[in-house]
């Protein structure tokens, strides 16, 4: 089962060792049903899956605004002082800011999450073995599809890009943007397929919608640091 986590306090405040992360960029205008739903009443839906690419390329496809989608990726290491969460079968290593508290999850994943001190959510981490039918052939329609077979009422595709290199695999990764069902909280979302030699995996780093410019950096560097084994 894939995991999705609920919330509904979207509220940023900016404290806090992610957001001293970004004191160095200026803003650019300026994530397991059930998992979050001791935290402050949150009802708002978010789930890990994967992305991939469409058969017979490995080119970018086209953004909206006809530009390179994802053209922040660099797969690397994490940034100083980031912890390293490895799935329990050893195909994947999931790097969270310092802040990142890991938190429960469906056997098999990794998961963690800022927030703030209010306990409204920042950001959601995930990866998670693949399962399921998805695959590098069939994302990011694999990834909406589950968005809205499961607690979303609505999920549009902001951007995806096949054959990423990431450190020990190729990727997929789809960027999209999902409204709950329940309460109707906008969330939006970097979701990768990656293959690895152990098998693939999928990384799932998101943030509600309205936070997206403060915290996009910040879910760009977990994805850049992930390794599949």
């Amino acid at each position: 089962m894939m995991p999705t986590i609920t919330e509904d306090r979207t509220t940023v405040t900016e404290t806090g060792s992610t957001y001293d992360a970004l004191r160095s960029r200026r803003p650019r205008s300026l994530f397991l049903a059930g998992f979050l739903a001791g935290l402050l009443g949150a009802t708002a839906v978010m789930i890990a899956s994967g992305c991939s690419s469409p058969p017979g390329t490995g080119m970018p496809a086209a953004s909206p605004l006809g530009t390179t989608p994802f053209a922040w990726f660099r797969a690397g290491p994490p940034p100083a002082g980031w912890q390293s969460l490895e799935l329990p079968d050893a195909a994947a290593v999931l790097s969270v800011p310092p802040d990142a508290i890991p938190a429960p999850g469906d056997p098999g994943s990794v998961s963690a999450t800022v927030t703030g001190p209010d306990g409204e959510l920042r950001i959601y981490l995930n990866a998670t073995p693949q399962q399921g039918e998805e695959s590098q052939s069939n994302w990011p329609e694999f990834r909406l599809a589950h968005l809205t077979g499961e607690n979303a009422a609505s999920a549009d595709r902001v951007s995806y890009r096949a054959g990423m290199p990431f450190r020990g695999g190729i990727g997929s990764c789809v960027e999209d943007t999902y409204v709950t069902r329940i309460g109707a909280h906008r969330y939006r979302e970097i979701a990768c397929l990656v293959a690895g030699s152990r098998g693939g995996s999928v990384v799932v780093a998101a943030t509600p919608a309205a936070s997206w410019d403060l915290y996009s950096l910040v879910l760009e560097q977990a994805v850049n640091a992930y390794v599949s084994e």
